[in-house]
């Protein structure tokens, strides 16, 4: 195959890639935008039809700090699926893009491979391994809603109703932000190439690749999951915050400036953190 036709098939398969990407992260955000639109959430007081309604309740023998705490209906086992998926889609949606460079490089550097004769597992394995990591990470995410709910420490918007404990996630956030971890992370998603130079190139088995994708996602994972906290600062379901912080995480992970927007947006973070918590007292 001439260098011409070579150049011509790599472009189509990165536009082959990137569609799907498109494809996947605009179903993801749809499903996003479709949750926060119906607002009915685990934890949170039925809405009318689905067994709340107060005009006809015996308000007399009710315990209403109970009936008036966020999260107070206990969660079943559906309710716990039905967070986890919402955590996990929300996941692919915000992760996707910023993951996108790599994926396109893996894309080419496979057809090119497979030009060569010497052909290397295909990109849906390395994708799956780091989607692999934030579907374990989406786990954590909604024990850790649950335990908020069950503490009365979420608003039915799934909102720290605690503007100390606010506070207290947004300074830790941005102090993470300047942490070594933090640079160590965001290094290696920032250079794709130097990360596969680290760990020998790419692979030609499937469990291989699969691998490769799960020591990128766990980089992507320590560069991010502080920032993922704060959807329970802003409100798991508001869209003008998940929005906001996939656009930073894109950002800090594709604009060349080294450590610099971590860094500001990690001073911020502090900044407002310590005005909220003095405020409140």
């Amino acid at each position: 195959m001439g260098d011409t036709a070579l150049e011509a098939v790599l472009r189509r398969d990165r536009a082959v890639v990137m569609a799907a990407l498109v494809v996947i992260a605009v179903l993801a955000w749809a499903y996003v935008l479709w949750l926060a639109a119906t607002m009915v959430m685990p934890g949170s007081p039925l809405p009318d039809g689905g067994g709340g309604d107060m005009a006809g309740m015996d308000m007399a023998g009710m315990d209403m700090g109970a009936a008036m705490a966020p999260g107070f209906r206990p969660w079943a086992l559906g309710d716990f699926a039905f967070t986890f998926t919402m955590w996990a889609v929300m996941m692919v949606g915000m992760m996707t893009p910023s993951v996108a460079p790599m994926l396109l490089l893996y894309a080419g550097v496979g057809r090119k491979a497979r030009a060569d004769g010497r052909p290397i597992a295909s990109t849906g394995w390395f994708f799956a391994g780091y989607l692999a990591v934030w579907v374990v990470f989406s786990l954590l995410a909604t024990g850790a809603q649950w335990l908020l709910a069950r503490l009365a420490l979420l608003d039915p918007s799934m909102e720290t109703g605690s503007a100390i404990l606010g506070g207290l996630v947004l300074i830790a956030a941005g102090l993470y932000q300047w942490t070594p971890m933090k640079g160590v992370c965001l290094r290696q998603c920032q250079a794709p190439i130097a990360f596969l130079a680290g760990r020998g190139g790419f692979r030609s088995a499937p469990l291989g690749a699969l691998r490769l994708g799960i020591d990128h996602g766990a980089y992507c994972l320590g560069c991010c999951w502080a920032l993922m906290a704060l959807l329970f600062v802003g409100g798991v379901m508001n869209v003008l915050w998940i929005a906001g912080i996939a656009i930073l995480v894109l950002l800090e992970k594709t604009v060349p400036t080294g450590q610099l927007i971590p860094r500001f947006s990690g001073a911020l973070m502090a900044a407002i953190g310590i005005w909220i918590v003095f405020q409140a007292f």
